[in-house]
C-alpha cells in the first residue's frame, strides 16, 4: 500500500500562514530551498484542497521561489466548490468525499501520497487513520499577533514518534513522525484511556 505524508510547514506557534508575511515566513533559505529540489517525495503525487491549491498556484504563476519544483509533479485537488479543468499543469479535480477518495488511492494506486498546506483535508486524512508519515518544516518566527490557520485545532490527540530531523540554514526545522492516534490522553500506565 502506497505511503501518505501529511507535509506541512509552520511558525513556531503552530501558523499555517501570517497576515503580512511573504510565504515562507521570508526566511526559506538555499539549504530549504534546494532540499525543495532535492527531496525523494518528489515522485509523489500531490494533495490538496481548494484554499491550498488556489494559494499555491498564485505562488508558482507569480515565481514564488520553490514553487517551480511543484509544477511538474502530479497534483489531485479535493473540491466541490472548483470546477475543471483546472489551470496549474499536472493537476486533476476531484470531487466528493476526500477520505473516501484517498482511502481507494492508497488501496488500488502505487503511488505514494503527500499532503501540502490543506488543513481541513490533513485533518480528516490524520482522523480516518490514512496517515503513515508526518512531517512538519518549522520556521523561527512566532506569529501571534499576525498569525491565521492554526494548523492543529480539531485535531484528535495523537502521539508522535520521531524517525528523522534535520536543520536548514541554521534555523529552520524539519521533524518527521510516525502518527498514532490516541482515544484521549495516556492513561496512569502509560496507554491511551
Amino acid at each position: 500500500m502506497p505511503e501518505l505524508l501529511i507535509d506541512f510547514i509552520t511558525s513556531l506557534d503552530g501558523y499555517a500562514a501570517a497576515d503580512g508575511w511573504p510565504g515562507w515566513w521570508g526566511l526559506q533559505g538555499p539549504e530549504y530551498l534546494e532540499w525543495l529540489g532535492q527531496q525523494p517525495e518528489a515522485d509523489y503525487t500531490i494533495l490538496m484542497g481548494a484554499t491550498t491549491y488556489t494559494l499555491m498556484s498564485g505562488f508558482a504563476a507569480a515565481g514564488e521561489p520553490g514553487t517551480d519544483v511543484l509544477a511538474g509533479m502530479s497534483k489531485v485537488v479535493f473540491s466541490n466548490t472548483l470546477s475543471g479543468p483546472l489551470s496549474w499543469a499536472n493537476t486533476q479535480l476531484v470531487p466528493g468525499d476526500p477520505v473516501a477518495a484517498v482511502r481507494e488511492m492508497k488501496e488500488e494506486a502505487a503511488t505514494a501520497m503527500r499532503t501540502i498546506g490543506s488543513l481541513t483535508l490533513c485533518r480528516s486524512l490524520l482522523t480516518a487513520g490514512l496517515v503513515d508519515r508526518f512531517r512538519v518544516v518549522v520556521f523561527p518566527v512566532i506569529t501571534g499577533s499576525s498569525g491565521r490557520e492554526r494548523i492543529y485545532d480539531g485535531y484528535p490527540d495523537v502521539a508522535l514518534t520521531m524517525i528523522s530531523s534535520r536543520t536548514f540554514d541554521g534555523r529552520i526545522q524539519l521533524l518527521e513522525y510516525v502518527p498514532t492516534i490516541l482515544a484521549g490522553p495516556p492513561g496512569p500506565s502509560g496507554s491511551s484511556a
